[in-house]
């Protein structure tokens, strides 16, 4: 596809590396940070370089290295925050907390708008599908861009992983559920950005994770 509708750019941030993601419209060039949690003049600068308009911030889940500073990078912008889903109020509320122990800047905030399963967020022209995945987090979302066969997952599925479950409020069996119950049916042929590390697509994931591939289920049983 010569011009595709949406685009995506990935900037790595904070210690962590977290993959913060540039996602905009190709017709009307305006765009939104998904999971801006630091060095926001990395991420400044890659809006200036694709000479993107942002108009939102959207939130996978609370966690500090995903939207520590994701409140003040709003105020700057003068743009509102979209999701995550309300049962992770836990976690942003304790994210200056969480930044203290990891030795990163957290700055607690309110949405302006917690998102649901079944919602949908705008980013110019674009619509994308809105799935609540807990299970690494109680209240993760995922956002699907249909026509370009995206996702964007956040720390719910990663290239042979699957997000931990060793945190306040995980649930394993809720996150095998999310991935087997609601980006499978996405499609195979769908890419997906994990939180961390390098892009997949779910057919590769059931054909190989030793988590949640069709193989390793059918094993467990």
């Amino acid at each position: 596809m010569s011009n595709p509708p949406m685009r995506v750019a990935i900037v790595p941030v904070t210690p962590l590396q977290q993959n913060c993601s540039l996602i905009w419209c190709t017709r009307t060039m305006r765009g939104a940070f998904v999971d801006p949690g630091g060095d926001l003049d990395r991420l400044r600068a890659a809006a200036l370089q694709h000479q993107v308009i942002i108009e939102k911030i959207l939130i996978t889940h609370g966690h500090i290295d995903h939207c520590g500073l994701a409140g003040e990078f709003a105020a700057e912008l003068g743009v509102p925050i979209e999701g995550p889903h309300q049962a992770d109020r836990f976690w942003i509320d304790r994210l200056a907390e969480d930044g203290r122990k990891y030795g990163v800047r957290g700055v607690p905030f309110a949405p302006d708008r917690w998102l649901s399963d079944g919602d949908q967020v705008t980013v110019g022209d674009l619509v994308l599908d809105v799935y609540h995945c807990p299970g690494h987090t109680p209240g993760h979302v995922v956002f699907h861009h249909p026509p370009s066969k995206l996702a964007l997952v956040g720390d719910v599925l990663f290239q042979g992983s699957i997000g931990r479950t060793d945190f306040p409020l995980s649930n394993t069996q809720d996150l095998i559920d999310a991935i087997i119950g609601k980006l499978w049916p996405l499609g195979d042929d769908t890419v997906f950005v994990p939180g961390h590390g390098q892009p997949s697509n779910f057919g590769h994931e059931r054909r190989t994770n030793p988590f949640v591939g069709d193989s390793a289920l059918s094993a467990a049983g």
